[in-house]
């Protein structure tokens, strides 16, 4: 086997690239072909339903009986190329207070048979709830379970609205399974004795505007964004608003699923490759305001559960598959240049970005119900820009590469309100590193990358400090990826997998001052011998350990698993040090 043949086939194998299903399908279906879920599912022997988890802590409750309603209930079949699935919302008129302390999105489903993970969305006029994956059914069929909390859509929720889900899928001979699928929301009313909800800077927004795609658009209401072009949305905003925040919802797909991995073109252009996964190993998510650059998202790294090798998540599913993260990028500062009643305009792009990336966002406002119009004004804005800095080492197909980027983003702007004349200033500041060795003439790859967000607002009047929040994020992953020709026809798949979410918060004002602390690592380990696209054999393991702790609540659990089956669960809600 010659050396480029053998990092072609790397390639293939650590790419997941789509199949070309119908001539319909969307291309953020994500898999490669000798991954094949009816392959897989032979490898387990339980004739039972398999219940699958993301690990992640509790929504904190309170003691009240909630007011629970079905929103939907749906089987997703052959779904690509429809609209998404529409049902009627009105708000809950049976529970004894509109004063709900919590509310949570419930999604329950079930699958059999053979079908590829899934990227679904949940929307309410327009409005993006939840960002999900679909696990990977077996023969013996599968149920998972994602509760959110969506407590900080609350006026949203208190108005008639469409829902709208849109879950592609596929079903023919070959793709089976059908994603039966049912939608609660739970509606949590205040404890007696409680109190309002707190209002001001540190409440639920009083308006949440979709940044989306028409509702009755085919495939989602997502932006798809490809080859580093731009999507954007008009929008007006009441002339009474004192706060804004644009939640960023993202998710990557087709050539850019695995963009960490992907190569620079100068080592593709040297050895003549084919490869259509270039561009290097880093992308940023831009958001532009009025064709000005307001913030940026370097996302989390979130492997989905058919990613790299599916029998990894089996049951315990990838950091954030089963509900994607958003980022909020504060606009405040902003305010002052949105506040003339006429129509302005968010933009997305993303740099470097090959085959698709889904963006959508919700701009949440908060309005001064004591005046009609409030005034403001940028005061400063500063963008020192992203700059790549690529290290090449390379031999033929053999080397090491090191990609490094930082960047930061700050604002300062003033809005003058019943609230006093509050200056905000917000600042993002990133690090990343990339470190990616090659070797074995093609047949190994190992990705080491660090992915440091921090970020910080500050609302302030000219004595006092109204507002702050602080969050720093850490973003570690590490990927060893090995193929070993065992000479007979075989192919012997070694991969190893590191996956880390961290973040410390610090916020200080509406509810209190509080501190919150989260650890989440992910280990997996697997080997598997493939014969032609067929999986033969297989051995894997994950283990998990998560902990969070805030001044009022503390979550832990420790869980592994191995071929399918739970070796290890521990959890509890003791602070651990």
């Amino acid at each position: 086997m010659t050396s480029v043949l053998r990092l072609l086939l790397l390639l293939l194998s650590l790419s997941l690239l789509h199949h070309s299903l119908s001539t319909t399908a969307n291309n953020y279906i994500h898999k490669k072909t000798h991954f094949r879920p009816e392959l897989i599912s032979d490898l387990s022997t339980k004739t039972h339903p398999t219940t699958f988890f993301e690990v992640t802590k509790p929504v904190q409750l309170p003691k009240t009986k909630p007011c629970s309603y079905l929103l939907l209930q749906h089987d997703f079949g052959f779904t690509y190329g429809s609209p998404p699935v529409l049902a009627n919302y009105t708000p809950p008129s049976n529970c004894p207070s509109q004063n709900f302390a919590k509310i949570v999105l419930q999604w329950e489903a079930t699958c059999k048979g053979t079908q590829f993970d899934r990227i679904f969305g949940v929307w309410l006029g327009g409005v993006e709830l939840l960002r999900s994956c679909t696990a990977e059914p077996t023969a013996s069929g599968i149920v998972w379970t994602v509760k959110k909390d969506i407590t900080r859509y609350y006026s949203l929720l208190m108005n008639n609205q469409t829902l709208a889900v849109f879950l592609g899928n596929l079903v023919n001979n070959m793709y089976t399974g059908v994603y039966h699928a049912k939608i609660t929301v739970h509606f949590y009313p205040a404890e007696v004795n409680s109190g309002n909800s707190v209002s001001g800077y540190g409440s639920s927004a009083d308006l949440i505007l979709p940044i989306s795609q028409n509702i009755l658009v085919r495939d989602g209401l997502w932006f798809r964004i490809g080859n580093s072009d731009d999507r954007s949305k008009k929008f007006t905003i009441p002339q009474n608003a004192y706060r804004a925040v644009v939640e960023v919802y993202v998710s990557f797909h087709y050539n850019d699923e695995f963009w960490y991995t992907n190569l620079p073109n100068n080592f593709i252009t040297a050895n003549n490759l084919s490869t259509l996964r270039g561009n290097g190993a880093f992308r940023e998510v831009v958001v532009a305001l009025d064709g000005m650059e307001i913030g940026a998202v370097w996302p989390f790294t979130v492997i989905y559960t058919g990613g790299f090798n599916p029998l990894l998540w089996r049951p315990i599913t990838g950091i954030g598959s089963f509900d994607l993260p958003s980022y909020d990028i504060e606009v405040t500062p902003f305010l002052g240049t949105i506040l003339d009643g006429k129509t302005h305009e968010f933009a997305f792009h993303v740099t470097n970005a090959l085959g698709e990336w889904l963006i959508g966002a919700n701009l949440h406002v908060w309005l001064d119900k004591k005046s009609v119009k409030t005034e403001g004004q940028l005061l400063k804005h500063s963008v020192l820009p992203a700059v790549v800095t690529l290290v090449s080492n390379f031999t033929g197909i053999n080397g090491n590469f090191l990609t490094t980027v930082n960047k930061s983003v700050s604002s300062v702007g003033w809005v003058k309100s019943s609230h006093g004349k509050i200056a905000t200033n917000a600042t993002q500041r990133f690090d990343f590193s990339n470190f990616m060795v090659l070797g074995k003439d093609g047949d190994l790859q190992i990705v080491n990358q660090i992915i440091n967000f921090n970020d910080s607002v500050d609302a302030r009047s000219s004595s006092s400090s109204l507002f702050s929040t602080k969050s720093s994020k850490r973003f570690p992953l590490y990927l060893y990826s090995e193929d070993v020709d065992n000479g007979n026809g075989t192919l012997s798949e070694v991969t190893n997998l590191t996956l880390g979410y961290n973040e410390l918060g610090v916020k200080d004002g509406g509810s209190g001052f509080s501190v919150s602390s989260l650890k989440n690592l992910q280990n997996g380990h697997s080997v598997m011998l493939r014969k032609g696209n067929s999986i033969v054999a297989g051995r894997w393991s994950t283990q998990q350990a998560y902990q969070y702790g805030d001044s009022k609540f503390c979550y832990f659990r420790n869980v592994s698993s191995s071929n399918n089956a739970i070796l290890h669960d521990e959890e509890g809600k003791t602070c651990r040090k």
